[in-house]
């Protein structure tokens, strides 16, 4: 008759990144458990209520993955939240602003060389 073997769980870490403070665990979870169990396990999702995980993306150490993958020992979960903006957008609008500044510049250069022409005129 055979011993009964014994599975050693993996230790996984779940992270969660805000503005002004993160969210950093450790867990020891069975092998083959898969990224979403692992979260609805962890508790982070009653700590922090404006997850959700229909969309809000995960990844494992910065790469994207799906909540059906099976983790790893030594993984790091990474719940990401929304952009708030678009980065195209929010580039071309500093681009833009950028060329109006850079435009004001010239007007207002122009206008202090016709003043000085002006003003060497009249002294001639």
């Amino acid at each position: 008759m055979s011993e009964p073997t014994t599975v050693d769980n993996i230790t996984i870490q779940i992270a969660y990144a805000l503005p002004d403070s993160y969210f950093l665990q450790s867990y020891q979870v069975e092998p083959g458990t898969i990224i979403q169990n692992a979260i609805l396990q962890s508790g982070i999702l009653e700590q922090y209520k404006e997850i959700d995980l229909r969309s809000n993306s995960v990844g494992i150490f910065s790469r994207l993955a799906k909540l059906t993958d099976v983790l790893q020992d030594g993984d790091r979960i990474e719940i990401y939240r929304p952009l708030l903006a678009d980065p195209k957008e929010i580039r071309r609008k500093r681009a833009e602003q950028q060329k109006q500044e850079l435009d004001a510049q010239k007007a207002q250069e122009k206008q202090q060389r016709a003043e000085a022409k002006a003003l060497a005129k009249k002294q001639a």
